[in-house]
């Protein structure tokens, strides 16, 4: 097992594929003109197998595909059909534009749950955030993805300014459908121009919900970040991650690759390792690895006051989200 100095076992690991998107959207993507990893410092197809197998071999039991957008990789199809044969639950982040060209080989690699990152209900607000005319596809691949009997989880970034009216439309998703909406507080990274006036707790989205509805509080499975609930007699749930408000870090089984191959042992981490580079010089990687993972700190990367009010995110050193991956 990648075990760190508090004794936290990590057996899920985050690959990004890429830090390019089709979407904009504001808190994840700086404003300003974003360059792209060229080619060659992206991972490729085998070397993202021979860096995930010895993962793998040190107890990761679950790998997320993420970007970006991972579904931009011209070798999507081929990385998603290597990284099946290995023994793990494969899943998935996506904002759905592309599912439908993707879906048979999803099914064919034998992924059963997907992310789908979608932050508005309205057409207009939607267009707003991500800066893209996408409504109607994405909301065509949560279709398609239901039918198909995919676990669909619906990422919402909550932001008091963008989407806060909508939290209820949300949550009413989740009563004739089995979707399962997480609603996310949002987070400073890089360029994404964070205010803590933006942020909408776990505890304001609760009170918020139970305006309306009737909730129970769902036992949390081990590790899990989302706080879960269900309205009464609904087919799916809602959660929502709380890291600003109240972070989970305590029980953190989590490692990162970035899309240029550097091992992110927390999300918030200033610090970075470049396994791609070993790799490709021929060093063996696994000394690189534990390293990582038994540096990692207690808490946020060790950059976040107790109250997140108090955090200064100029302050904070990090990338932007869509280099780090969802």
């Amino acid at each position: 097992m990648l075990v760190d100095s508090f004794g936290r076992k990590h057996d899920y690991l985050r690959i990004s594929l890429t830090d390019q998107c089709n979407f904009r959207c504001l808190y994840c993507m700086p404003k300003e003109n974003m360059e792209f990893l060229p080619n060659a410092n992206l991972m490729q197809a085998d070397e993202i197998f021979k860096i995930a197998q010895i993962f793998v071999e040190q107890g990761i039991n679950k790998i997320r595909l993420t970007g970006g957008e991972p579904l931009l990789r011209k070798d999507f199809a081929q990385i998603l059909q290597q990284l099946s044969k290995l023994p793990v639950s494969l899943t998935l982040t996506s904002n759905g534009y592309l599912i439908e060209k993707y879906l048979p080989q999803l099914i064919e690699a034998g992924v059963k749950s997907i992310n789908l990152s979608i932050d508005s209900l309205k057409p207009q607000n939607f267009k707003h955030i991500t800066q893209r005319n996408g409504f109607d596809k994405v909301w065509n691949a949560i279709d398609l993805l239901l039918k198909a009997k995919f676990h669909v989880k619906l990422n919402v970034v909550v932001m008091k300014d963008n989407n806060l009216p909508e939290i209820l439309d949300f949550v009413k998703l989740s009563i004739h459908q089995k979707l399962h909406v997480r609603f996310i507080e949002f987070m400073p990274f890089t360029g994404n121009a964070w205010e803590q006036a933006q942020v909408v707790t776990h505890a304001e989205i609760i009170d918020l919900v139970r305006t309306k509805y009737t909730i129970t509080k769902l036992v949390d499975e081990k590790h899990e970040t989302a706080k879960k609930y269900q309205i009464t007699g609904a087919k799916g749930t809602f959660a929502i991650i709380s890291t600003m408000s109240e972070p989970f870090c305590e029980d953190c089984n989590r490692l990162r690759l970035t899309a240029d191959g550097k091992i992110k042992n927390c999300l918030f981490s200033a610090e970075e390792t470049h396994l791609l580079k070993n790799l490709r010089e021929g060093k063996q990687i696994l000394p690189v690895i534990k390293q990582s993972v038994w540096q990692k700190k207690a808490r946020m990367g060790d950059q976040f006051p107790e109250n997140y009010k108090d955090t200064v995110s100029a302050k904070i050193e990090n990338r932007s989200m869509i280099s780090i991956g969802g």
